[in-house]
């Protein structure tokens, strides 16, 4: 008999905690989190299988039934947790439990901050499908930041946010007017598809009257190591709003795996790491002020430019390809691409992306040997729906309004551009005023439409993913713009047709409603459930 056999009595008291008790595969369940990330610790150095490590190193706590608001051996499993990262210091162990969080009402701009990590998972409020034009506690949705308090700018900020949105709120109904009457509902369409499709594009016309300031809600998942970098990154920041919003998020986190956290408010652990990011932000901040005080921005520059890529780096792919199914090294795999026809070149290419019917259909991780680097100035709306891509690497710099507004070409038509013009002016001299007096807080009154500098560096794979996902026909017009225009460069300015024409979901259409397609499949999809 197997040693680590289980009886039927251990099966008997796992089986709430389990998915199964006799299978290779198997999902743990109502445990807490530093249970499960104590456990999985002692997985990796004990030749015990996981049900027989529960058995024994809880089997006492999981025989009391403590379910997991109890904290089913929760005090043994901190102990344990503590001991495994103090005995082997191995950061790995906090990847073993995560938790879901709600933040909500916090500002775009606090967003962006929290969104920088890559080990995580976001869901962010859309601004494209929902309006602003409603008041909570008789206030419009936008962060008053602390910083302020007191300040002689703060009645000038109120005021001048307050008026943004009033504009916005009066142009919206304006807007879906005039769309209505451009897109009239056919016989094919539902009166909630056409509903939600003019709506959705009113919001998007209007979205760039929003400030930086606007509040969102953003729901996230992520591991114990993701959320540690996230509180030294918002502890370290120079925002009061980030700061604040560390404290309150690492005190909710502690609710739940409060073991994973313990190093973050230690003043010789989480402290110096702290002080470590925000010392050197200032000390770059200021040698860089130093170095580029002479510099001012160049309106001449391409919305997208393409500033680095590797000439050869079809090859580099082709190598990929064949790599995994040869016996050779990278360098007799190069000769031989060398000596490739052109036919030998295509067949190998077809054979690797084969039929992809859908977008979801990608191909391995030879496209990731090609690397891109972007250099986009375009308008913070679109910024923030790329910034979410994880797999990029992207910075930016600071949103101001040194590099102008865009104007979507619908607003004269339908008679609000003196309205986009005025509004966004105000925005100008309220930033302006900040910049002088409270620099970091500027960014606040800033609104979507207004364009921002931003770096990003990506492989071809993940190329893919964003080009076919961001010139999607629902997608918004600013950011399928920017998108588009990477895909010709990835073709014409690299020369790497061949990559390029992998992506073959890319649109290039300019659809007039682009919401209503996608809106016309949710009635399909609804009528097939209920049938």
């Amino acid at each position: 008999m197997d040693r680590h056999q289980l009886t039927a009595a251990e099966q008997e008291l796992l089986a709430p905690f389990v998915s199964n008790t006799d299978r290779d595969v198997f999902v743990l369940r109502n445990l807490p989190e530093v249970t499960k990330g104590a456990v999985f610790a002692r997985y990796s150095r004990s030749p015990k299988p996981l049900r027989r490590l529960l058995v024994d190193e809880f089997g006492e706590d999981l025989a009391e039934g403590a379910g997991p608001a109890a904290g089913t051996g929760g005090e043994r499993a901190e102990r344990m947790y503590q001991r495994v990262f103090v005995e082997y210091g191995d950061d790995s162990v906090a990847q073993l439990g995560g938790a879901h969080v709600a933040l909500e009402q916090i500002s775009n701009v606090a967003t962006k901050i929290v969104e920088r990590g890559r080990l995580a998972a976001y869901l962010e409020q859309s601004t494209r499908y929902m309006a602003y034009d409603d008041k909570l506690g008789g206030r419009y949705r936008y962060h008053r930041p602390a910083e302020l308090a007191d300040h002689p700018l703060a009645a000038s900020y109120a005021a001048t946010l307050d008026g943004v949105f009033d504009a916005y709120a009066a142009a919206l109904p304006v807007a879906r007017t005039w769309l209505a009457r451009q897109h009239p509902r056919d016989d094919d369409t539902s009166e909630r598809a056409w509903q939600a499709s003019i709506n959705a594009k009113a919001c998007d016309l209007l979205r760039g009257l929003l400030p930086a300031a606007t509040t969102s809600n953003v729901g996230m998942y992520a591991s114990g190591q993701a959320y540690e970098q996230l509180l030294l990154r918002l502890e370290a920041h120079d925002l009061a709003e980030a700061r604040d919003l560390g404290a309150h998020l690492l005190r909710e986190l502690r609710t739940v795996i409060p073991a994973f956290l313990a190093r973050v408010d230690r003043p010789d652990r989480g402290g110096r790491w702290a002080r470590y990011l925000a010392d050197t932000r200032a000390e770059t901040r200021r040698v860089a002020d130093e170095l580029l005080v002479d510099m001012t921005p160049d309106a001449t520059q391409p919305e997208v430019a393409l500033v680095d890529f590797d000439s050869e780096a079809e090859d580099d792919v082709l190598v990929g390809m064949l790599y995994p199914h040869a016996h050779v090294s990278e360098h007799a795999l190069r000769r031989r691409v060398a000596l490739m026809t052109a036919g030998e070149r295509v067949a190998l290419v077809r054979a690797y992306v084969g039929g992809r019917t859908n977008r979801r259909h990608r191909p391995g991780r030879a496209l990731e040997r090609a690397r891109y680097r972007f250099d986009i100035c375009g308008d913070y709306g679109a910024f923030r729906d790329l910034q979410r891509h994880r797999m990029c690497t992207i910075e930016w710099q600071e949103l101001s309004c040194r590099h102008g507004y865009d104007t979507p070409a619908e607003l004269d038509a339908c008679g609000l551009r003196d309205t986009w013009a005025d509004t966004l002016e105000q925005q100008a001299q309220l930033w302006q005023a900040l910049t002088e007096e409270l620099p970091r807080v500027a960014p606040y009154a800033v609104g979507f439409a207004w364009r921002v500098r931003y770096s990003i560096q990506l492989n071809a794979r993940a190329a893919m993913h964003l080009l076919e996902l961001r010139t999607a026909p629902q997608g918004h017009a600013s950011y399928r713009r920017v998108a588009q225009q990477m895909h010709r460069l990835i073709a014409e300015h690299a020369g790497h047709r061949a990559i390029a024409e992998m992506m073959r979901f890319v649109d290039h259409a300019d659809p007039q409603l682009g919401r209503l397609d996608a809106e016309r499949r949710t009635d399909a999809r609804r009528a097939l459930s209920r049938s």
